[in-house]
This record gives structure tokens, C-alpha cells and sequence, in this order.
């Protein structure tokens, strides 16, 4: 499982690397708790990050369909890191239609109410890490910029752990 998720991430920087023009990497970040999702939105944001929100699971699908459809004219997705538990959608039915259809990109999850049995599932279908509520943000920072490579930061954060 390992294996993909190294190639996910490999895939991911390749693509970004492909325009002749620098690109900021793109984060497609889905959450229905709207603080949670504005805080690390604007942390990503501060970390040179373009990033695309979703209130929920179906929003968070509909916004992969559309990028899919546009990746010709555009690039495509870097990472994808969504809540878990969402109205419509959960973060786990998202994950396992993106890998039914062939979708590689590297997905990180989040999630306040998590078990060994939701971690597990997880890693089986792919995910390169989930992060449990309450978590250090640099500690989730770090996991991004793992998978998204460097980037400019806009200007030093000061965040410290992110409490739900």
C-alpha cells in the first residue's frame, strides 16, 4: 500500500512540475464545519497553497468531477484533504469513488471521531494519512508539504495546535 501512496505523491509533484510555468500547488479541501475549514484553508493559503473548498462530501465530488473534466486546461489536483464525517458524502465514500476510478491523487483525511477500524480503512483504500481532531497543525503542515513538495511561504504562521 505504501508503494502507491509514494507513487501518488510522485505523480503529484510530476504534475506540477509538467507547466512550463511554476504552479502553486492546488488543495482541494473539503470540511463542513466552516471554522475548521477556514482556519486550514487559510493556513494552506499563508503556505503559498491554491485552495479549492467544499462544504461537504457531494460538493467535495462535484468539484473533483469538474477538475477532472478541466485538467486538460488546467492543472489538475495535488492533494485532496477532507473531513471524514460530512453530510451527504463521508471522506471515506469520497476516497473510495476516487480510487474505483483510477483518480490517484493523494488524499489525507481529518476527523474528530476516528478508531482503529476507521484507520484501517482508510490505508486500505489509499489514503496517505488520517489526522485526528484535536492535531498540531504543523504536524498536518508538514504531512502536506510532504505530498505537495516546497513551497514559498507567504509570511511565518505562529500556529500551534488546532483544537476542535
Amino acid at each position: 500500500m505504501r508503494d502507491a501512496q509514494s507513487k501518488q505523491v510522485a505523480m503529484a509533484h510530476a504534475r506540477r512540475m509538467a507547466h512550463p510555468e511554476p504552479q502553486r500547488p492546488r488543495v482541494l479541501l473539503a470540511d463542513d464545519d466552516p471554522e475548521v475549514r477556514g482556519m486550514l484553508a487559510a493556513v494552506l493559503r499563508q503556505d503559498g497553497m491554491d485552495v479549492i473548498e467544499a462544504r461537504d462530501g457531494i460538493e467535495l465530488l462535484e468539484l473533483i468531477a469538474d477538475e477532472i473534466l478541466a485538467e486538460r486546461e488546467k492543472p489538475g489536483i495535488d492533494l485532496v484533504v477532507s473531513d471524514i464525517r460530512m453530510p451527504g458524502r463521508t471522506g471515506l465514500n469520497a476516497l473510495a469513488n476516487l480510487r474505483r476510478d483510477d483518480w490517484a491523487t493523494p488524499v489525507l483525511l481529518i476527523t474528530a471521531f476516528g478508531d482503529r477500524q476507521t484507520d484501517q480503512e482508510a490505508d486500505r483504500l489509499g489514503a496517505i494519512g488520517v489526522f485526528h481532531k484535536p492535531f498540531d497543525l504543523d504536524d498536518f503542515r508538514t504531512a502536506v508539504l510532504n505530498v505537495v513538495g516546497p513551497v514559498a511561504r507567504r509570511e511565518p504562521s505562529g500556529h500551534g495546535a488546532y483544537a476542535s
